[in-house]
């Protein structure tokens, strides 16, 4: 490509002919069901050549997905580095985010459609790992990044727009100027005019908003326009100046500004990288409400996807479901109820001069003749509606590490379907498929994997036989799969493999004795060989009667899981057996010169250590029932 300027510079939606003999840039609020419905209008309106997306190009291979029946937003693209993948970033999509709404577009239509923001081969490299401190942020409700390569810049667009309106709330603006201003459900403005008009009074916005703060973000934001208007001179190159591109509003003065190739392309020299591999995960409503971490900032998706999905009269439709989800609390609520809230809304809208009822407006009228002036099925509502639980699902045909393949089938085999919402089971370990569920839950655990975390069981049993399990799927376990696959290609082999690693680096002896205890729990035996021999060595060698102690009541645990798991425990018997011996023996002068403080910890361990040989004698053999006795004999010293 010739070093030459972009003479023909990019026209902003509104400023150009439906023929687009410019490209035509749509600035849109990432996440906005207004913006999206906007660019609907707006792509069917302008019939463009080729649809270009802020997002990393790695994506391109996957966006055909899109178009599966089997997927379902919200999804996110998950980006991580091959060598290190804790080095991760997400790109979530809802079903009202207008880059989703212009994917499924240019793919119903047959029009070529791109990502070209910085490729992730980039971005990963200047991320740091793990963490949700360096974690994508949030940037502001005009450009909130979708997976946010860059920190939150200096300058809000919406919150300056909003205060020179006279709003004190950015999001009250927003919704009164472009959310509740768009075409609700399908509909499209009469005219081509009507559907790129909004674009361009923001693009005006905006760039009076760079004139007056300067760039005002963060400095990767100018390596990453640069990227994009390199991709944008590619696309026009290939398919001419009918090309739309859907990109956070703040970008949109960049990309329409006159650069030189040259300019951009050092913008980008230098730039480290990273091998990076990329798929499509499933996505959270609530995940998408979080403005820390991986979260995209929505206060309210379930809200959103109303908005967005409503065909007409949202309001009504919206109350009606609040009305449903108190019914099914048991709340008494009519259908008097709802017409009255309906009618609340819209007066609250009137005095309040906007131009429909808002999530502010229904919830103050919600409480008022719903709730009965209660706050406390508001929570509710809050949780179940405003958020929501949606949890996304992606195809088969994903591409995804063999771990996580193996993961979901072993889910699908056990019925254990992952879902948003925590639920608990209860399991009975008498029973093979029970049984299956926890061997999978400890071994994941043992993998850093936390799907599942055990939870105090009903009362109907107290016996080893019995385990109870809260589980919540969050979408950062993918992060957590792909990080486990440097053990395996199976969970089984992959935690086998995990715990004869963590036994050989293992210093501490009560770090070998838990390890042992995880080994029984997650059924791995064949990391049960490594597992006690490193257990016997460091028994063996280690003379502080505190720390064998402290070991000992994990071994009395593991042999009594033995018995119900059905799994060969006489190594361990052994060990512990003799591990108990040693205890016994030890602690007469490892009781004496203890200060206060000394004495009450040893008193723990030897409560410890007293129930633990109760255990051994009940299950382990005569060896350990020959040392039940001695306990006693300690006491008298303290």
């Amino acid at each position: 490509m010739s070093d030459r300027t972009v003479s023909e510079a990019p026209a902003v939606a509104g400023t150009a002919a439906p023929a687009l003999d410019a490209p035509l840039l749509l600035g849109v609020r990432h996440h906005g069901p207004g913006s999206a419905r906007a660019v609907r209008a707006a792509l069917d309106a302008a019939r463009p050549a080729a649809v270009l997306i802020e997002g990393p190009p790695e994506g391109d291979a996957l966006l055909p997905l899109a178009a599966d029946p089997q997927m379902r937003p919200p999804v996110a693209l998950l980006a991580h580095a091959v060598d290190d993948p804790g080095r991760a970033a997400f790109w979530p999509l809802a079903e009202f985010s207008p880059e989703w709404v212009a994917i499924r577009w240019a793919l119903a239509h047959g029009v070529p459609v791109r990502f070209v923001d910085l490729p992730a081969t980039h971005s990963l490299a200047l991320k740091e790992p793990h963490g949700e401190e360096t974690a994508p942020a949030p940037r502001t409700p005009a450009d909130e990044a979708p997976a946010g390569p860059s920190p939150t810049p200096a300058v809000d667009p919406i919150r300056a727009l909003a205060e020179t309106a006279g709003y004190d709330d950015p999001e009250r603006w927003w919704e009164d100027v472009v959310e509740h201003r768009s075409p609700a459900g399908g509909a499209t403005p009469g005219t081509a005019a009507d559907a790129l008009a909004p674009f361009a009074a923001l693009a005006e916005a905006m760039t009076a908003l760079r004139e007056a703060y300067g760039d005002g973000g963060h400095p990767r934001d100018a390596v990453r326009e640069a990227y994009m208007r390199i991709q944008l001179r590619t696309a026009r190159k290939e398919f001419g100046d009918g090309v739309a591109v859907v990109c956070g509003a703040w970008h949109v003065p960049a990309l329409a500004t006159r650069t030189t190739l040259a300019a951009d392309r050092a913008l980008l020299k230098g730039l480290p990288k990273v091998r990076t591999e990329m798929t499509w995960v499933p996505w959270t409503h609530r995940r998408l409400a979080r403005h820390s971490g991986y979260g995209a900032g929505i206060d309210s998706p379930g809200w959103y996807g109303h908005l967005f999905a409503a065909a007409d009269r949202p309001i009504e439709r919206w109350m009606t479901k609040v009305a449903g989800l108190l019914r099914e609390e048991d709340r008494s609520v009519s259908t008097a109820h709802v017409i009255e809230a309906v009618r609340l809304a819209e007066t609250l809208a009137a005095m309040r001069g906007r131009p429909l009822a808002g999530l502010g407006e229904t919830t103050d009228a919600v409480r008022a003749v719903m709730c009965e002036g209660s706050d406390v099925p508001l929570a509710l509502i809050q949780d179940r509606l405003v958020v929501g639980e949606t949890l996304g699902e992606v195809p088969d045909s994903a591409p995804a590490v063999p771990l996580q393949r193996d993961l979901t089938r072993t889910q699908r085999t056990l019925r254990l379907k992952p879902e948003a919402l925590e639920r608990q089971i209860d399991l009975d370990l008498r029973k093979e498929t029970d049984a299956a569920r926890s061997r999978l839950l400890h071994r994941l655990r043992l993998l850093g994997i936390g799907w599942g975390e055990p939870a105090e069981g009903p009362s109907r049993g107290t016996g080893t036989f019995r385990e109870s399990w809260r589980l919540r799927w969050e979408p950062e376990l993918y992060v957590r799969v792909a990080e486990a696959g440097v053990w395996g290609t199976t969970v089984q082999s992959a935690a086998t493999a995990k715990a004869e690693g963590e036994a050989l680096a293992a210093t501490a002896l009560s770090e070998v004795t838990a390890l042992a205890e995880h080994c029984l729990l997650a059924g791995l035996a064949d990391a049960l060989p490594v597992v006690m021999k490193a257990l016997a060595d460091r028994a063996a060698l280690d003379a502080d009667v505190g720390h064998l102690a402290d070991a000992l009541p994990a071994l009395a645990r593991s042999l009594r899981y033995g018995d119900v798991r059905a799994t060969d425990t006489a190594a361990l018997s052994e060990v512990a057996a003799g591990l108990a011996e040693r205890i016994c023996v030890g602690l007469p002068p490892a009781c004496t010169g203890l200060d206060a403080d000394g004495s009450e910890a040893l008193r723990r361990q030897i409560d410890g250590v007293h129930g633990a040989i109760g255990l051994l004698a009940a299950g382990a053999g005569p060896a350990a029932a020959d040392t039940a006795t001695p306990t006693a004999v300690p006491h008298t010293h303290l």
